[in-house]
């Protein structure tokens, strides 16, 4: 979450993240009812705005965190900031400071098109949410509109590190995506422990980890925080090596 709890935490903490071998970062921009996002998250984002965080800053993060050699950036937010932004706005902003692309999980794929297609303009990906409920047919033309990656939901709710994903379940779904399209696909919510990260790494390309990582800093601050951060992620990274990937 950027700027949780303070901007300079969060510069170490991206910096932590490039070294232990993050693939991706997905950077969190602060908005004070995250919908998607259990308490964890929504605790993160409350500090950072009370920090005085904001969407410009967050861009501005994400150039400095580039220039010092961090892996791609994919802000996640909401579509009440975008909109007050500027949907045309935001895409240029995020393309001119650096990020790689965004993830909006309250926009339907049915209202994604102008944002979708404002990213796309600028080399920006925009991949979307496949739940557990999402009916197949549904889930395909998810799939086939998705750029980047596809964006599995492992369970029901919001996220969170507390409740276990559904593994089984979301394996099937994955298989019945795979025919669908080319685009790696990647499973979050609930993924929080290196067993975890195995379990995904067995059927799918990535294994998206939120709660779980600012669980692992919780109460920490500058170096202490990014200490705990590369703990975390180099065990999670390795986790990734000990299996095999998927066909």
């Amino acid at each position: 979450m950027a700027g949780d709890p303070y901007l300079e935490t969060t510069e170490r903490v991206l910096d932590a993240l490039a070294t232990a071998g993050a693939d991706i970062i997905e950077l969190g921009v602060p908005y004070g009812d995250p919908l998607a996002d259990g308490p964890t998250i929504a605790a993160a984002a409350h500090r950072a705005l009370t920090a005085g965080m904001t969407l410009t800053s967050t861009f501005a993060l994400v150039e400095r965190a580039r220039k010092r050699g961090a892996p791609p950036i994919i802000l996640f937010t909401y579509a009440n900031p975008v909109d007050r932004f500027g949907v045309v706005r935001f895409a240029e902003a995020a393309g001119r400071w650096g990020a790689a692309g965004a993830i909006v999980p309250d926009v339907p794929l049915e209202e994604s098109g102008e944002l979708r297609e404002s990213l796309l303009e600028r080399g920006l990906v925009l991949p979307l949410l496949v739940a557990p409920t999402t009916p197949a047919e549904r889930a395909r033309r998810i799939a086939a509109a998705s750029s980047g990656f596809v964006y599995v939901v492992s369970r029901l709710g919001v996220t969170g590190a507390r409740r276990a994903p559904d593994f089984a379940a979301t394996a099937e779904r994955v298989a019945e995506l795979r025919p669908q399209t080319n685009l790696p696909i990647c499973v979050g919510f609930g993924i929080h422990s290196a067993q975890d990260v195995r379990s995904v790494a067995r059927f799918a390309e990535g294994a998206i980890i939120g709660s779980g990582l600012i669980d692992a800093y919780a109460g920490k601050r500058g170096p202490a925080a990014a200490n705990a951060v590369g703990d975390y992620v180099t065990a999670l990274v390795e986790a990734t090596r000990s299996v095999a990937p998927p066909a």
